[in-house]
């Protein structure tokens, strides 16, 4: 494109773009980002507020004495077993292992359903599909006591497994349809003529073309990991591997709720949350972009 056809379209752009119609668009964006970021905001304020002025005060106001307290009663868990670092530390190796395990074993039996002939693969999709279908609830009874009878009860690795295994249909769904569409068959093929093998296109040619379905897989996995609550209570005992939602949960109860410590711990709760927006931002807004655009 040369400069003058360049300065054409953006003459014809502003053009196009009225002041007010501007205005208009510039208010009704504040408008979606006050109420994105004020609950966030409404949450910290209350953080610093002690149950008695929560309960007396108004719930739009700022606290009457700013009470730092919470934070140190929650951090080091005052009346339980372990404190908040295991909780966050639990939480940690839950969210990445899940999301990074969903990720590259979605991606490989994806490009094996799309573009390595096998008989059956259609069913064997099918199946993964009908994974997308089952809801929660519906199967906590079954798995808790096949994980119970494989003696994976109140383990790590019992709790990794059907994280992964619930997370793998969206995925195989996602990546199988994107490979599809989004890769030719002729690239592969190519690639096969140089000598490469499945096993070599994978990595230098499949895994890097699905960024954008892998960045998209990345918000779903981590954000749906780190606040799981339900598989979380019914798989474990005790606080030693439950994560940060299961202790979230202990400030609030039939027979009371302590505030100050309910929305301390939710803050913290979320603060890793906007920061795996803020460090990855540019990648995830490139991703989804690089999705939307693929065919």
């Amino acid at each position: 494109m040369s400069r003058k056809q360049k300065w054409d379209n953006d003459t014809i752009d502003s053009r196009n773009i009225s002041w007010w119609a501007k205005g208009i668009a510039y208010f009704i964006m504040s408008i979606f980002l006050i109420l994105a970021i004020y609950p966030i905001i409404w949450l910290f304020i209350q953080s610093f507020k002690t149950n008695q002025d929560y309960m007396l005060s108004s719930k739009l106001a700022l606290p009457t004495e700013w009470f730092f307290g919470n934070y140190t009663r929650v951090w080091s868990q005052q009346g339980l077993q372990f404190g908040f670092p295991t909780f966050f530390m639990n939480s940690v190796i839950y969210t990445f292992t899940t999301t990074i395990a969903v990720i590259l074993l979605a991606n490989m039996a994806a490009f094996g359903l799309a573009k390595i002939p096998v008989r059956g693969s259609s069913v064997i999709y099918g199946a993964f599909i009908i994974g997308i279908l089952l809801v929660l609830q519906s199967i906590l009874i079954p798995l808790f006591v096949m994980v119970h009878a494989a003696g994976l009860f109140n383990t790590r690795i019992g709790i990794l497994i059907p994280y992964i295994a619930l997370g793998l249909p969206m995925g195989i769904y996602l990546f199988t349809d994107f490979i599809k569409t989004g890769i030719p068959d002729e690239l592969i093929e190519s690639a096969k003529i140089d000598g490469a093998s499945y096993l070599g296109i994978f990595p230098k040619i499949i895994f890097p073309m699905c960024t954008p379905v892998s960045v998209t897989l990345a918000i779903i996995g981590f954000t749906g990991t780190w606040n799981e609550f339900i598989l979380m209570n019914i798989l474990t005992e005790g606080d030693r591997l439950k994560s940060i939602p299961a202790m979230v949960g202990r400030y609030a109860g039939s027979l009371g709720t302590d505030y100050g410590r309910l929305f301390t711990s939710l803050s913290l709760s979320i603060i890793p949350i906007l920061l795996f927006y803020f460090i990855f931002r540019n990648q995830i807004t490139k991703g989804v972009a690089a999705g939307a655009v693929k065919g």
